[in-house]
């Protein structure tokens, strides 16, 4: 067991909050990468970076919101030439299917100098139980843009467990594990497995790019929508209409279904209106 502990940047987002859970039940030491941890950390603050490296070996990098927002790959990659000098070992990170900003990401941590691993997902199937399509789903509507273009859409629990294993386990250096389901699917689709799950009818309903932009900047405002609706646009266009062996190299074993994601997240109350 390593005594030198794993920083893991973004410790309660979606994933970072999954593999934080299995590190430390494994006994591994942990620092969270937060803005609210002892030794904080923080994506717009690079004076935090050094001492939240200070003394740790790995380090699993996730960028919030998303690796497309402005200045995103130049702060990765000054964050590898901090890392490089704090003396980090391996650098797991996080990327995007089909995004430009998303692989130039992955460069700059290609050129830190420093061990990586590429994990480079496709869509996140708790974006429906745990992101801003909840409030859709459970007013009984899917509303995405795209038509019928199909997604491998992946648990992020698979996607932890890539994550954990390519920070605790030896022969994952220098691999690019592009993660997927099991299946393609389009939207239309997984309205229909979330209907069979919750028990209730959930319709697709295609919309404009136009109206998925309006839809976010409700939410979250101009800029993120404008982001997001990029990020959109640019790959729900076909070109990851197709499945990768991510997860069986890195684990030995087949990702979950999207039917059994959906079947766990009812069953936990996810879709439950607590109004």
């Amino acid at each position: 067991m390593q005594t030198q502990p794993i920083l893991v940047i973004g410790a309660t987002g979606k994933t970072g909050s999954r593999v934080v859970a299995r590190l430390e039940t494994m006994g591994f030491p942990v620092c969270h990468g937060t803005r609210r941890a002892a030794i904080p950390f923080d994506w717009e603050v690079p004076e935090t970076w050094a001492p939240a490296l200070e003394g740790v070996s790995k380090a699993y990098v996730t960028y919030f919101p998303d690796l497309a927002f402005p200045g995103a790959v130049e702060k990765v990659a000054a964050f590898g030439d901090t890392a490089k000098t704090a003396g980090l070992d391996h650098i797991v990170l996080l990327s995007g299917r089909g995004e430009h900003h998303a692989r130039l990401g992955e460069e700059a941590v290609r050129a830190s100098g420093i061990d990586y691993t590429l994990v480079r997902s496709a869509w996140f199937a708790q974006n429906f139980s745990e992101g801003y399509l909840r409030d859709p789903i459970l007013a009984g509507i899917l509303p995405m843009p795209g038509g019928m273009i199909q997604e491998p859409i992946i648990d992020i629990e698979d996607i932890a467990d890539v994550v954990v294993c390519a920070l605790t386990e030896e022969g994952h250096k220098g691999e690019l594990y592009e993660v997927t389901g099991p299946r393609l699917m389009s939207f239309a689709d997984m309205a229909e497995v979330l209907s069979q799950a919750t028990g209730r009818p959930i319709r697709h309903i295609p919309i404009s790019f136009e109206d998925f932009h309006a839809n976010i900047a409700a939410a979250g405002g101009d800029f993120v929508a404008d982001v997001f609706t990029a990020i959109a646009r640019e790959t729900l266009d076909g070109r990851n209409a197709h499945v990768c062996d991510g997860v069986e190299r890195a684990l030995g074993r087949q990702p979950r279904d999207f039917a059994d994601y959906a079947a766990d997240a009812a069953q936990s109350g996810a879709w439950i209106n607590a109004a």
